[in-house]
């Protein structure tokens, strides 16, 4: 629990910075909206119907949605718009933090006595003076409530950040779901809730000094809220070298290669941080784009994914023809292969009595699939169905740690296994024969990005792992994390790979 803490100082700045953005972006937008809704009741409820509306999108599809609609403007101004990282997660979240403000600002409006008003009126104040001096005042409260709502929800969606590429406290969340390692998981929950604790108790400060008309709780309010987030923007500001950023997906495989491919670059003298929890059309992405510098992705997830092809040619072709696709289009690099292979395969327990997808596919309908968040949406999944027919009872979609879970209790019948994955071999897995040759070749590959390409010294670092990496060493690996007790870090297991790796070969 210790290290799990230690790593949450510069993830809690990051957050900080990310809500404290969005929520001063959305009072910049959701105040005036709000004032003018109240003006003209008629399109103030088209306004907040469309707020309502963006409020049932799921934060994590919200989050989603501004990727391809940032490729695009960035398409158009020649790619200087970053369609990853802190920008899409900006919007997102301030979308995300209007409702609640344009609701309490229109209902604290409205809710103003209208003698008050025709007072105002008979004093012959102005709609500036009306508004500034008598309007404003009496809405305070009911639109402090929205604010500190708005609060509360930016900061706790912000851990979805992590997905587009942002470092939040949702990393230690995401890798603790994956890895199983609870500390981590409740480190990154308790580090959003304190935000959103200590977040809505300034603002009720600030709340309480404009209800009573006191000027020192809401100064104090304001000036913590400042200081908070001066303390966020303090590292963004301090000198240093350029950071590499490594890039890993979201299972225990990604995240031990990451820390091994960290390790080799801090040694050769860089400073590493890590962008964990990426999809992969997303990772590829960030590393075409800068955003990842270097990072593990695999040759049938690019050949069918980011090239989209769904030809099957030999191994040795197929990574000629993706290195020169690089050269040509993203501009980025394969250093090489590490010398493993993580397919995707059909796995089942033992007993059965099916030992090939063309024997599964007579049973399928009686059976039920779980599969990893992103397997019922890839092209291989869509190559092996039609190439076999398979048709089953049922399909549901796991995090990889929950989908071995759910086989093991027998909520799955089958599930798209990883042919690299330690857990096969432990649970005496069944892996199902391919006769068909529907599954591309997935070996590993280290990517790096257009600039990294370009650097000698970045990738004579790097190279000495082309090759060196077996299959059994990396089940081991991942075992380590995986396994149920005497769990792992990927830190751990990426130290005991390399020491593996430092041994001399036979």
């Amino acid at each position: 629990m210790i290290a799990a803490i230690g790593q949450l100082p510069p993830l809690i700045a990051s957050h900080v910075l990310l809500a404290g953005a969005a929520m001063l972006l959305a009072l910049l937008i959701g105040l005036p909206l709000g004032l003018f809704a109240a003006r003209r009741p008629r399109i103030g409820g088209a306004i907040l119907a469309a707020a309502g509306l963006i409020q049932t999108i799921p934060g994590l599809a919200l989050l989603a949605l501004f990727y391809p609609v940032l490729l695009w403007l960035s398409s158009f101004a020649g790619g200087r718009i970053p369609a990853l990282g802190f920008l899409p997660a900006l919007l997102a979240l301030a979308l995300y933090a209007l409702l609640p403000i344009l609701r309490n600002v229109v209902a604290g409006l409205g809710g103003i006595d209208p003698a008050v008003l025709q007072a105002a009126d008979g004093v012959g104040m102005t709609p500036g003076q009306k508004l500034h001096l008598v309007e404003l005042p009496l809405a305070a409260p009911v639109a402090m409530a929205g604010i500190r709502t708005a609060a509360v929800w930016t900061i706790g969606a912000a851990t979805l950040s992590t997905t587009v590429g942002y470092p939040s406290l949702g990393n230690p969340i995401f890798s603790g779901l994956q890895t199983e390692n609870w500390s981590l998981v409740l480190a990154g929950c308790l580090g959003a809730a304190g935000l959103a604790i200590a977040a809505d108790g300034i603002l009720a400060l600030i709340e309480h000094g404009l209800s009573r008309r006191r000027r020192a709780p809401l100064f104090l309010g304001v000036a913590l809220l400042l200081i908070g987030f001066a303390a966020a923007l303090a590292p963004a500001f301090a000198p240093r070298e350029r950071t590499v950023i490594v890039g890993a997906k979201n299972f225990s495989e990604q995240f031990i290669l990451a820390r091994l491919i960290g390790a080799r670059l801090e040694a050769a003298g860089y400073r590493v941080s890590y962008r964990e929890g990426l999809g992969s059309a997303v990772a590829f992405r960030a590393l075409e784009q800068g955003d990842v510098d270097v990072y593990v992705d695999y040759a049938g997830t690019l050949w069918t994914g980011a090239m989209a092809r769904t030809d099957m040619i030999p191994r040795d072709r197929m990574l000629a023809e993706m290195a020169r696709w690089m050269a040509e289009g993203p501009k980025t690099a394969i250093l090489g292969p590490l010398g493993f292979e993580n397919a995707y395969a059909l796995a089942m327990r033992p007993g059965a009595g099916i030992a090939s997808l063309a024997d599964l596919a007579v049973r399928a309908p009686a059976l039920s699939l779980g599969a990893d968040l992103e397997f019922l949406d890839r092209p291989e999944w869509r190559a092996i169905r039609d190439a076999y027919g398979l048709r089953f009872r049922e399909q549901r979609a796991y995090n990889p740690t929950f989908m071995y879970r759910a086989l093991a209790s027998g909520q799955a019948d089958v599930i798209s296994a990883f042919s690299s994955d330690g857990r096969i071999a432990a649970d005496r897995l069944v892996v199902l024969a391919d006769p068909r040759a529907a599954m591309p070749r997935y070996d590993a590959l280290l990517l790096l990005s257009p600039a990294r390409a370009r650097d000698a010294r970045f990738r004579a670092a790097l190279r000495p792992l082309i090759g060196a990496i077996g299959v059994e060493a990396m089940r081991q690996a991942n075992y380590l994390v995986d396994r149920d007790a005497g769990k792992a870090t990927p830190e751990q297991a990426a130290r005991r790979l390399e020491t593996e790796l430092a041994k001399p070969r036979p």
